[in-house]
């Protein structure tokens, strides 16, 4: 996975009148942090990080953070946090992370399917159980997406997470070999809907009747 350059700038206070200042500027507050190093405050502009995060996700960007503070430097980081309001959508705060290249790091990567199955080409129905894996690796090998080939599979057949190969040094650190895709048969499907809204009008008849030994009026 290639980095990409987002440039930023030391902030020289901080505080919550600085920060508005800042979004008026169209211009984030952040911070940089990470092992063994002081937290430096920034500012990044809101249309730089656009332009990163239509190139990939907040989550797997790999950044080459240029800082300016008089001469520029250039720091490896990932996006640790990014905070967004909730009713403007308006970018409120970014946290980095500083990584090194050479350390293996823990990502969520979302999970792809590929091919299409003989369960499903029968009548099965897909579901991916597990939409993203949490994966470990250095940080250039990070993969845009898991593809998980369901050519193979039948009606009740699945992929548990340990099934699924990868390429390079890639570890999942999973202590349970739980379930990542499976085709089930349309009838489980409809029954598992049956008992659902069998239990709902349970639900709503329970709540209808009157609790026993209730006064009634006559």
């Amino acid at each position: 996975m290639e980095l990409i350059e987002l440039k930023a700038t030391i902030r020289n206070s901080v505080g919550k009148g600085q920060a508005r200042a800042l979004r008026r500027a169209e211009k984030i507050p952040a911070v940089l942090y990470g092992p063994g190093t002081e937290p430096v405050p920034l500012s990044v502009s809101v249309k730089d990080l656009e332009k990163v995060l239509k190139k990939s996700t907040a989550s797997q960007t790999i950044l080459n953070l240029t800082i300016h503070n008089g001469e520029n430097t250039s720091r490896p980081a990932m996006i640790k946090e990014l905070q967004i309001h909730a009713v403007s959508r308006n970018y409120l705060h970014i946290d980095f992370y500083e990584i090194s290249m050479d350390r293996k790091i823990r990502v969520k990567v979302p999970v792809v399917a590929k091919g299409k199955s003989q369960g499903v080409e029968e009548g099965g129905i897909l579901q991916i159980i597990r939409r993203e894996l949490e994966i470990f690796c250095l940080p250039a090998e990070i993969p845009e997406t898991i593809e998980i080939d369901i050519t193979d599979l039948d009606i009740g057949d699945s992929i548990h997470v340990k099934e699924i190969p990868f390429k390079g040094d890639i570890e999942i650190p999973a202590d349970v070999n739980f379930t990542v895709i499976t085709i089930v048969s349309p009838k489980a499907e409809v029954e598992e809907v049956s008992e659902q809204g069998d239990e709902e009008e349970a639900e709503e008849a329970a709540a209808g009747e009157e609790p026993s030994g209730a006064n009634t009026e006559e």
